[in-house]
């Protein structure tokens, strides 16, 4: 069964399920279509106060569904893919309510970092996460290093980026990436006590009070979203992202240029 991303409103709370639970909710490309077409409508919904964004299942997401990579017939080129993407994903910045994400098991790669770009995390006891891509030959690009940078400072940004190694949630904590961690069975209701709580308060103020931080934090991370796009449609063509892929299927030791 093909995953899902699904939408659903209870009262003034929307809700955005991760739903492909047989591959920890990783993500393929109708996947990617249902979450972008889902923030487009809740861009449209005056009437939401609040949205809570979870997964079924063992995890918040596993990242990129390798096994579909390929798997469907590409018309666009790899900076069309990329831009298209990049401004997908920013309609979070110009939904008028705030995203809850409640995140358990693994949170990984560009799932890790689309969480990273709403307005408050929570986690399980037990969450992991991560942000492998450079130990695959590419970089992350969907907002995960400027907001890690924004919210740990630059040794922990370089640290989980440059070696891709996994976050508990005890540390995500300490760090500030997440806010709570709760008991697992805890999660669905923290998270929907909190948005309850953001929905009864004065629309204005909390519109008003998110401006302020957006203000602080969004332009910096626009701008460095421009230079993960930028950077990441040169990598793809560079000699040592070749020479990456050449030493894998060839199984020896890559030999890097800098090119």
């Amino acid at each position: 069964m093909a995953g899902t991303v699904d939408l659903e409103y209870r009262g003034s709370i929307a809700v955005i399920t991760n739903n492909n639970p047989e591959k920890h909710n990783a993500f393929n490309d109708d996947m990617d279509t249902q979450l972008f077409a889902a923030l487009a409508e809740l861009k449209g919904r005056r009437d939401v106060r609040a949205i809570v964004w979870r997964g079924v299942g063992k995890s918040f997401s596993s990242g990129r569904d390798v096994a579909s990579i390929g798997g469907g017939q590409v018309t666009m080129t790899h900076a069309a893919l990329m831009r298209r993407g990049i401004e997908s994903i920013q309609q979070i910045f110009d939904i008028d309510a705030p995203i809850i994400v409640a995140m358990h098991g693994w949170s990984i790669g560009a799932s890790f970092q689309r969480a990273l770009l709403c307005d408050i995390r929570i986690a399980a006891e037990g969450a992991r996460f991560m942000l492998p891509e450079v130990t695959h030959g590419v970089m992350p690009d969907t907002g995960g290093v400027p907001r890690l940078f924004q919210i740990c400072g630059h040794g922990v940004a370089s640290d989980m980026v440059l070696t891709g190694r996994a976050m508990d949630a005890a540390e995500a904590y300490a760090h500030g990436v997440v806010s709570r961690v709760v008991a697992p069975d805890q999660l669905d209701e923290t998270a929907f006590a909190m948005a309850e709580k953001i929905a009864a308060a004065p629309t204005i103020t909390v519109n008003l009070a998110r401006r302020v931080i957006k203000h602080l934090a969004e332009p910096e991370l626009r701008r460095a979203m421009a230079d993960e796009q930028l950077f990441q449609t040169f990598l793809n063509r560079s000699d040592d992202y070749a020479e990456f892929r050449a030493a894998r299927a060839e199984d020896r030791t890559p030999i890097y240029t800098g090119f």
